[in-house]
């Protein structure tokens, strides 16, 4: 045991904020639910409004600790900095005024895979596991001196902010590069002054036509991986599963929760910087990523083609893989792919039904510069991620070995 740390069970510490609000009692508060709160990643992917919302909820503060109780396994943890209600199926931890442990140390150790484990262990349930707070805060946990735990919630606190600030940065992106998209291909505003006609999509430039997506690209299925997988990056192969896509588009990056693949493949299912992709299968019936585009980002790592995603092959230079994947990202086409989908459990689409998409086509426009704005956009996400992914690294890391007292502050 590292000098000065004592032993303390959880209840000792921590307690729960129990405020429940009605829905008659709303007024338009941010929400969080499960489904906004990443897996394993710490980050948030979206607020709701208490508007949409119609069950008892959980009121919150900014600073409270947010700790996703189903299936505690899938890591959702996140401190809001905002005030706001959150699912019943959140619990809302705070430390205790006692002066054993303070609130930023205190998020840093929900984070760890010791803490998920006995949540896990202390679970209730077979098919929705919940953590049960009663058999949670009997369990005991190592903790520093004050003076070590704002250290130790220095150090990781900054790379989460980090992180938080290039992810910001992304969204700000991704919204301008759609916008300048949509500027383009549905306001039709580098046009306005000219003349317009008649389409089965409604107004459009004269001159243009309306072309379905099969004319303009084809898409290659994935090789059916094998073998053995490793869950650290020895080999530098990671193996893309739909579960690595974002909702909004992208890839996440939770190197926790990535896998390497150890097999024997064909050379031709690595993938490139720039390729597209595009997700084929959905686990769930609410087709969030069904659909969902994917830009590869760098080289740093060999990413594997596997099967289910689709690879976008261009056949027309007049588009990039920067102006497919926003075309990807939009709610029309979206939709489109939501609603004819097959399967019962799982959802799927196909290259055929993509193929069936209808767009406006530009037959005698130059898209250079939008080709050029929006991969300069994207250029600059990428940055942000491959910072990220640097970051994660170092986070997920230290995290453990800071929490456990396995090396001091000093050493960092």
């Amino acid at each position: 045991m590292p000098q000065n740390w004592k032993t303390y069970k959880l209840g000792d510490f921590a307690k729960l904020r129990k405020e429940n609000i009605q829905p008659k009692d709303f007024s338009g508060q941010k929400y969080i639910g499960l489904e906004h709160i990443g897996q394993g990643t710490f980050t948030l992917e979206g607020v709701g409004s208490s508007d949409d919302v119609s069950s008892n909820k959980s009121k919150f503060k900014a600073g409270d600790i947010l700790y996703g109780k189903i299936r505690p396994y899938f890591q959702k943890v996140y401190q809001p900095n905002f005030d706001g209600i959150c699912s019943t199926d959140i619990f809302v931890l705070n430390s205790k005024e006692n002066g054993i442990v303070e609130q930023p140390f205190l998020y840093q150790l929900t984070k760890t895979k010791f803490f998920t484990d006995k949540a896990v262990e202390t679970s209730t349930g077979t098919k929705m596991p919940r953590a049960d707070w009663n058999s949670l805060s009997n369990i005991e946990f190592l903790i520093p001196p004050l003076p070590e735990q704002r250290a130790i919630a220095s150090i990781l606190s900054a790379l989460d902010d980090k992180i938080e600030l290039n992810l910001q940065m992304n969204k700000t992106l991704e919204d301008m590069a759609m916008t300048l998209y949509k500027h383009w291909f549905v306001d039709f505003g580098p046009f306005k002054d000219e003349t317009f006609v008649e389409s089965e999509l409604g107004l459009i430039p004269e001159g243009w036509e309306v072309k379905k997506l099969g004319e303009i690209l084809s898409i290659k299925h994935g090789y059916a991986f094998k073998g053995d997988f490793f869950t650290t990056d020895e080999r530098q192969e990671v193996l893309l599963t739909p579960g690595n896509f974002n909702k909004n588009g992208g890839i996440q990056f939770n190197w926790s929760k990535q896998k390497f693949y150890s097999g024997k493949f064909p050379e031709d299912y690595i993938l490139k910087k720039g390729d597209l992709l595009i997700t084929l299968t959905d686990l769930t019936q609410s087709c969030e990523i069904l659909g969902a585009p994917a830009l590869i980002p760098d080289e740093d790592y060999k990413y594997l083609h596997n099967q289910r995603l689709g690879l976008v092959q261009l056949r027309d230079t007049k588009f990039t893989n920067e102006i497919i994947y926003f075309l990807a990202n939009t709610y029309e086409y979206r939709e489109f792919i939501k609603n004819s989908k097959t399967g019962s459990t799982v959802s799927h689409t196909a290259p055929n039904r993509i193929y069936d998409y209808k767009i406006a086509y530009p037959s005698n426009i130059n898209l250079n510069e939008l080709k050029d704005n929006l991969k300069n956009i994207i250029d600059k996400i990428h940055l942000n991620i491959s910072e990220n992914k640097t970051l994660l690294k170092q986070r997920d890391s230290l995290l453990p070995k800071l929490i456990s007292g396995e090396i001091s502050v000093k050493d960092v």
